[in-house]
């Protein structure tokens, strides 16, 4: 391979990557019903299915990121498809639901090896601030929307034409393939200085992320319980733990300083409303298409598919954007016109079509594409150089962990049990929800566009 064709393929091998593990993610939105008779899943294990991955993800992605930086980012990644290629064989065998969401927790590990990586690989390939890396942002960008996109889709035929294991099975095909291309194609890259494995730092922060995630997905049948207080608690005191840690190491997996800078911060605080808003309220939908509105599982897919497949067209686009923009206007503005999507999904009644969500969706997408290509870009530039994946793995920590709060609060807020439950009080709930999903986004807009960058004073010389 020539050194003009290495950029491609590690773009090639980035944006499959990426797109691969948001197919697996999406899985259980299209073969849950399938999957819970198969395994006897009662409503408790139903949830735990649909939200164990983003454990795996929220729990690995930092750690993995700031250690494909140090040993080398296709290393990881290639190990992190393995990964999702053996834990989709357990999943394929799970003989029990238990078993499945221990699958699914593995799964998002390895999945946070792809996406983390193909990030660091990327911004190794690409320096930052060149018309080759606003691109390459823009096809990473895209990726996230066409696998959130076709993954329903994909999952639902092979449902119906093997059962709901056919996903799993497919998934591990393809994850093999993934690591032997990345293997043979993908040339290596890690930072110039490399830092020690920061293994304290590793294992608190997993812990707290864990407690935490595992408290937010309990705590949707009631946060009333000493289980969910524990987790929740336990996971908090632990992230304060890894703040103090990591604040007196000398080289820290997260370095702290790096909340000082605006472009951080500004980064940062777009994933977590993205997280907290769109992908919560998105992630909710299918539910309220099914029991609410009395459709099928496939009406829900192609709602999806309105929000998601839009975000890919503009995600494509967004390269075009004036260089004069700034990612922190582009991310703030994107966020901006989210938040106004999510608000013409209100006002729903039991007796509406599903396409009644369409235009809400296709806005919320358009501006998505925007938000996800600036993130993908932002994210890496933001850090020290070298520091690409750790840079893209706390980018999307900060997206799967606002993703679990948000989920949660639209989930607690739609189902409580003064609505009376049914079809009535889901849509009730879901209207209730929606303005408290969106003030996220708006809040995270302004917050995003405050992040201004320090001006730097010139010293005045008289002569």
């Amino acid at each position: 391979m020539t050194t003009d064709e290495r950029p491609r393929a590690t773009l090639a091998v980035a944006g499959t990557a990426t797109f691969l593990a948001l197919v697996v993610f999406t899985v259980p939105l299209a073969t849950l019903p399938s999957t819970a008779t198969a395994l006897g899943a009662g409503p408790a294990a139903q949830a735990w299915i649909l939200s164990s991955m983003s454990v795996g993800l929220g729990v690995a992605l930092l750690s993995v990121g700031a250690l494909g930086d140090d040993v080398g980012r296709r290393r990881v990644l290639v190990l992190g498809a393995l990964v999702v290629a053996a834990s989709s064989v357990l999943g394929a065998l799970a003989p029990s639901a238990l078993v499945l969401v221990a699958a699914r927790i593995l799964q998002g590990v390895g999945a946070a090896a792809l996406v983390a990586c193909s990030q660091g690989l990327l911004g190794h390939a690409f320096p930052a601030g060149t018309p080759a890396a606003r691109t390459a942002s823009s096809v990473w960008g895209a990726s996230l929307g066409a696998g959130i996109a076709a993954g329903p889709f994909l999952a639902s035929g092979l449902d119906r034409l093997v059962g709901w294991t056919g996903a799993y099975w497919a998934s591990a095909v393809a994850a093999v393939v993934l690591a032997l291309v990345a293997r043979s194609l993908v040339p290596e890259s890690r930072a110039a200085q490399p830092r020690p494995i920061d293994l304290p730092g590793v294992l608190v922060l997993a812990a707290g992320l864990a407690a935490l995630l595992a408290g937010l997905v309990e705590g949707r049948a009631g946060f009333d319980r000493p289980v969910v207080l524990a987790l929740v608690g336990g996971g908090a005191a632990l992230l304060v733990a890894f703040v103090v840690l990591e604040r007196r190491r000398a080289a820290p997996m997260l370095d702290m300083a790096l909340f000082t800078s605006p472009a951080f911060v500004a980064a940062t605080v777009g994933a977590l409303a993205t997280g907290t808003g769109i992908i919560a309220t998105t992630s909710f939908l299918p539910t309220v298409v099914e029991r609410g509105l009395g459709s099928t599982a496939l009406a829900g897919a192609l709602l999806l598919f309105a929000w998601s497949g839009t975000s890919v067209v503009t995600a494509v686009l967004a390269r075009r954007l004036p260089a004069a923009w700034p990612g922190r206007l582009q991310m703030a503005a994107g966020l901006l016109v989210v938040a106004a999507g999510q608000l013409l999904l209100f006002g729903l009644a039991t007796g509406d079509a599903p396409a009644s969500l369409v235009p809400g969706l296709v806005l919320a997408g358009a501006a998505s594409g925007v938000v996800n290509a600036a993130l993908g870009r932002e994210a890496v530039a933001s850090v020290p150089p070298g520091r690409g994946a750790m840079g893209g793995g706390a980018n999307n920590t900060a997206r799967y962990v606002g993703a679990a709060i948000g989920v949660t609060v639209i989930a607690v807020v739609a189902t409580r049990p003064s609505l009376g439950g049914g079809a009535q009080g889901l849509v009730a709930g879901w209207n209730d929800a929606l303005p408290i999903s969106a003030a996220f986004t708006l809040v995270g807009a302004a917050a995003v566009a405050a992040c201004r960058p320090r001006r730097v004073r010139t010293p005045v010389t008289s002569g």
